[in-house]
Order: structure tokens, then sequence, then C-alpha cells
């Protein structure tokens, strides 16, 4: 495997007396895309915003590129983000929009123009350079965004549930996009959504997080055909769950409603007696 990335080394977070992420680990390889899937209130958006740099962690540590950035200023991380809300400057044209990270680091006009034009044509956008956000659509918008996080060459990205104001069609079509610009530029990419959809169709691997706690990371294959807890099995997917007895743990028979199943390879980890959480796919 290669080295990663980025890591997020037993980080915790609490405000005040209540813990809001405990123990979260992760290593993201160089041009992973990474989704953070989870309900509202699980701390995924938290430790989006430490790995930016908007919230400081209680404890644990961040690497990203080899260097600690756990204390460092987000402008000190060269991080790209993109936020639900677009967060254009309404007194900007989409042009000015997209160079504005490159004006403020200095760059010569010449090259912030020939960035910006580069930006334009990577998310198919143009012929609006000269357009403000209020002439735009919500998906326009959020390209525009995206190009903006990006004009500045980052080595992270990061996108804090950028399709949820969307409607579902511009949803789908602008997730693909964001894929195959992701692919293209190489960026490690962090992901955060709620919408199991989303991450099991554009994802590398996915942290699936509940109460704070990463209950697992793994491909979308993985998360859904083998999920490692009943959260898991019921967050991601649609399944009926059965409660059963382990009758032969070694030939895999478990009775379930007083009829025995045999099901296939051994139940590692299980002895005859112990009880069992039986799911099953609709599709299956």
């Amino acid at each position: 495997m290669a080295e990663p990335f980025l890591s997020i080394q037993h980080v915790r977070k609490s405000f005040g007396a209540t813990t809001v992420v405990e123990d979260f680990n992760l290593d993201v390889e160089p041009g992973e895309f990474v989704s953070f899937l989870g309900p509202s209130g699980c701390g995924k958006t938290t430790v989006l915003r430490m790995v930016a740099g908007f919230e400081e962690p209680s404890a644990g540590k961040i690497v990203a590129g080899g260097k600690d950035i756990t204390r460092l200023k987000p402008n000190q991380r060269n991080v790209g983000m993109v936020f639900q809300a677009y967060a254009l400057f309404p007194n900007l044209t989409v042009a000015q929009n997209i160079g504005f990270g490159l004006k403020v680091a200095g760059m010569p006009k010449a090259a912030i123009d020939a960035r910006v034009a580069e930006m334009l044509d990577i998310i198919k956008l143009p012929q609006m350079a000269d357009r403000y956000p209020y002439q735009l659509s919500g998906g326009q918008q959020q390209r525009i965004a995206l190009a903006r996080a990006i004009a500045p060459k980052p080595k992270l990205l990061l996108l804090d549930e950028p399709l949820s104001a969307l409607d579902a069609k511009v949803r789908v079509s602008l997730r693909e996009e964001i894929r195959s610009i992701q692919k293209k530029l190489g960026i490690t990419t962090i992901f955060v959504t709620h919408d199991q959809e989303e991450a099991l169709s554009i994802s590398d691997r996915i942290a699936v997080m509940y109460g704070g706690k990463a209950e697992q990371v793994g491909t979308p294959f993985e998360i859904y055909n083998r999920p490692a807890t009943k959260f898991v099995a019921n967050f991601v997917g649609t399944l009926n769950v059965l409660e059963g007895k382990v009758t032969d743990a070694a030939s895999g028979k478990v009775q379930v409603n007083a009829q025995e199943v045999s099901l296939k390879g051994k139940l590692n980890g299980s002895k005859s007696g112990d009880t069992l959480s039986l799911a099953l796919r609709p599709e299956a």
C-alpha cells in the first residue's frame, strides 16, 4: 500500500462536556476519493472541519503530505474546500470568483487569466466568465465553487455535502462530473454526505460514521455486501433482519424461527448457542 497522503490519528473533538468525535482513525492514499457517510450529528462534518483547520482537535494528530498540520491555520494547509452553500462573492464575476484565491496569493494577472480559462474549460462553462452568481443556476454556481477550490492546485480537496441543495437530477449529473474532474486532476478528496447512493456510486472507499466514530471503512462493495456492524447494515441499502441462533458454527447452520438454515461458509467468531442477526437484501 502506498504511503497515505492524509493520516487522521486517534482524533477526538469535544465541545465542553460533549464529545462529538471519538478516537477517529483514517489513512487516505494519494489521489483517493473517500466519502464520510452517516446521519446528521454523526461527526462527519466536524472531522472534515478539523482537517480543513476550522476546528482544532481536542486530542490526536492530523498529518498531510508527511507534515503535521494539526495546529496549522487553514491558509497554511494547501487545502481546497467546497461548501453546501456555494459561498460565491455576489459582487464578483464568475472569472473573478474563480481567480480570487490566485489573486490573494499574488499570482500575476496573465497567469490568473490563463488558469481561470483552464478551470472554466474543465467545468464546461467557458461562456460564463463575465456573468455574476445571481445569473447562474444552482448547479452552475456549485461548479464555479468547485473551480475556485481547485484553481490554486491544492493537494487535498474537501467537499462538505456540496450537492444537498440541488434537485435530484442535477445532483446525479454533478456528482459524476465531480468524480470525473477529481480523477483527471488526481486530487486526494474527502466527500461528506448523508446520501448512501452518492457515496456508493462515486467513492473509492467509504467511512460510515455513527456517534462520532467510524463504524466501518471499506470499498462500496465491502460496505454494502459485508457490513461490519448492525448499524452499517441498516443504514446502507435496504434489508430485512431476522434474529437467529447458531446451531453449528463450523458448518454455518443457524436456527431461524424454528427452522434450520445453512449459510455459506463458516461463522467465524461464533459458537453454537450464540445469537446473531441474519440480514437479507431484497435483491439477493
